[in-house]
C-alpha cells in the first residue's frame, strides 16, 4: 500500500518509510471494533456502495448533519420507522456532492484510501464522478473476491474482535465457530460489553435485568444473582473466544461500596427510585466487581469513559443511539481510579486498557498512571482522537513517561469492515515517523526503532489482550514473555 509516511524532513522520511516497509505486511490484529458479526457469519455479498460505506459511518453522517443533511437523507434508520432515503444511488451522490465538508478530515482520507486500496479505484470523487465511482465500487462488489471472508482474507486480519451485550445469544459467533472461524483461538471473537445491563440511565435498565435473569436462569432480583448472572455471560462469551471486555462509562470513576450498600442501591434501582447520582456510583462500583472478575477469568478490562452520550437529543430521538450525537467532556482519571489501583493496580494478571477522548490527559494523568502500575495499560487514541495528528500527538505526550511498552497498540474501533486495513495501515505510518524522528535524532538505533514498530504493530496488540491461543488467559505470566 503506497502512500505518505506523515514526515516532512527528507532523512526522516526516507527512515520512515523503510520503518513502515518492515511491517506493512505483518497480519492484522483488531481487538476492539463493532463490525457485526452478522457479516462475516452469512458471508453475503455486501449491498450497494452507499450501505457499505456511508449509512453506517457516523462520522460521515454527522458531518453532513452539521451543514443541515439529515441522517434520513442519507439511509441511516429511523427510530420510528419514519420516512429513510432507500436508494444507494441517491445516497451517494448526496455525499459526492458535498465532498467538499471532507476536505483536510480523517473521514477523506480513510474513505480515499479504500477507495483506492480496496477497490482500485483512483477516479477523485465529486458531484459529477459520482455515478462513475459508484459504479465501479458496485461492480467490484458483486465479484466473489469481495464477499466478506474473502476481504477478511485479503486484508490480512488475523484476529478480529466484534462487540456483543451480555443478552446477545451469540448466535453469529456460533455459527462463526461452526465454520471453523470462530471460538477459542478462531478468527472472529467477541467481546463482553455490559453496559445496558450496568447503566441504570439506560432506557429499560430493570428490564434489561430480568431479561438477563432468564437467560441465565439466576435470580437478578438481588444483587449477589445479578453478579452471578454476568460471572455466568462472560463465561458464555470466553467460550465463543473472548479475550476482553469493554465498559463505556460517562466518567473512569471508581468506588468499592460493602456488600450491604451494593445491595441497598440495587433494590432501590429495580424499584425505580435510583437518582442519576445513584446510578453513577453504581457504575464506579461495578467496575470494581469486574476487576475482580477478571482476576478470576483472566478478560482483559478495557474502559472507554469520556463521551456525554446522546448529547443531540433530537438524533437520538430520530435515530437512536450510536449515529453521531455524542461528544468528548474532559474526564478525571488520577482520583477516579485511585479506589480500583489501590486494590488490584498492581497485580500483573489484571489487565486494564484505558482510553481518553481527552487527549489534555495523555501526559498529565494517563502516560504516568500507566507507568507506575502494573496492570494499566493506554490504549491507543480512539473515536475523535484516531486520526494522523491524534496519532502523532498521542505518542509526543505519553513516551517520556509510558514508554511504548505500557501502551497497548493500535485498536480500529470501526463499523466500517473495509476501512480496517486502511485505518491500520495509517497507525503504522505514523508510528514509522515518530520513531524515525527519534532515530534521525540520535535517540534511538534503527535496529530498536525497526524492533519497536513490530512490537507496535503486532506483538503488543496480540499480547496485551491475550490472543495468543497457545496460552491460558488466565495463566500466570513470566517475566520473560510478559516484560513491558
Amino acid at each position: 500500500m503506497t502512500g505518505p509516511v506523515f514526515a516532512i524532513d527528507p532523512r526522516q522520511r526516507d527512515i520512515a518509510t523503510e520503518l513502515h516497509a518492515s511491517v506493512r505486511e505483518l497480519p492484522l490484529i483488531c481487538p476492539h471494533g463493532h463490525v457485526d458479526p452478522r457479516i462475516l457469519a452469512d458471508d453475503e455479498p455486501f449491498p450497494d456502495p452507499a450501505r457499505l460505506l456511508v449509512v453506517p459511518d457516523h462520522y460521515v453522517t454527522r458531518m453532513l448533519l452539521s451543514q443541515g443533511i439529515t441522517p434520513a437523507r442519507l439511509g441511516v434508520p429511523s427510530a420510528e420507522g419514519e420516512w429513510v432515503e432507500s436508494d444507494g444511488r441517491t445516497i451517494w451522490r448526496l455525499l459526492a456532492a458535498n465532498w467538499h465538508l471532507f476536505r483536510g478530515t480523517p473521514s477523506r482520507l480513510w474513505l480515499e484510501r479504500t477507495f483506492s486500496t480496496v477497490f482500485g479505484i483512483d477516479t477523485p470523487l465529486r458531484a459529477e464522478t459520482a455515478d462513475e465511482v459508484y459504479d465501479a465500487i458496485a461492480a467490484r462488489l458483486a465479484e466473489p473476491a469481495f464477499r466478506p471472508r474473502a476481504l477478511f482474507e485479503q486484508f490480512g486480519i488475523e484476529v478480529l474482535a466484534t462487540t456483543e451485550s451480555p443478552l446477545d445469544d451469540l448466535a453469529r459467533h456460533s455459527k462463526l465457530e461452526a465454520d471453523g472461524w470462530g471460538g477459542p483461538g478462531g478468527r472472529v471473537i467477541t467481546t463482553f460489553r455490559p453496559d445496558e445491563v450496568v447503566d441504570m440511565e439506560f432506557a429499560g435498565w430493570a428490564g434489561k435485568v430480568a431479561r438477563l435473569g432468564e437467560i441465565t436462569g439466576l435470580d437478578t432480583a438481588t444483587f449477589p444473582g445479578f453478579l452471578a448472572a454476568l460471572r455466568s455471560r462472560r463465561e458464555a462469551f470466553i467460550a465463543a473466544g473472548a479475550t476482553s471486555s469493554d465498559h463505556g462509562h460517562p466518567t473512569a470513576r471508581t468506588v468499592a461500596l460493602s456488600e450491604t450498600e451494593a445491595n441497598e442501591l440495587f433494590t432501590r434501582a429495580l424499584r425505580g427510585e435510583a437518582s442519576p447520582a445513584d446510578a453513577e456510583t453504581f457504575r464506579a462500583h461495578m467496575l470494581i466487581e469486574f476487576a475482580r472478575m477478571s482476576l478470576d477469568d483472566g478478560l482483559v478490562l478495557q474502559l472507554h469513559p469520556g463521551a456525554v452520550r446522546n448529547h443531540n437529543t433530537w438524533l437520538h430521538a430520530a435515530h437512536g443511539r450510536d449515529v453521531g450525537g455524542d461528544i468528548p467532556q474532559a474526564t478525571d482519571y488520577v482520583r477516579a481510579l485511585q479506589p480500583l489501583l489501590d486494590l488490584h493496580g498492581n497485580d500483573p494478571r489484571l489487565r486494564i486498557v484505558l482510553y481518553t477522548l481527552d487527549e489534555t490527559a495523555f501526559s498529565r494523568e494517563l502516560a504516568p498512571l500507566a507507568g507506575g502500575y502494573a496492570a494499566l495499560y493506554l490504549g491507543a487514541p480512539w473515536w475523535f482522537l484516531d486520526t494522523p495528528d491524534g496519532l502523532r500527538r498521542f505518542r509526543e505526550s505519553v513516551t517520556d513517561s509510558a514508554g511504548f511498552y505500557n501502551t497497548a497498540g493500535f485498536v480500529d474501533d470501526t463499523r466500517a469492515f473495509c476501512s480496517i486495513p486502511v485505518r491500520h495501515d495509517i497507525a503504522r505510518r505514523v508510528d514509522a515517523a515518530y520513531l524515525a524522528s527519534l532515530v534521525v535524532q540520535d535517540r534511538l538505533p534503527f535496529d530498536e526503532a525497526a524492533e519497536t514498530i513490530a512490537d507496535l504493530a503486532y506483538h503488543l496488540p496480540k499480547r496485551v489482550f491475550r490472543l495468543d491461543a497457545q496460552r491460558s488467559p488466565t495463566e500466570e505470566p513470566t517475566e520473560e514473555a510478559e516484560s513491558r
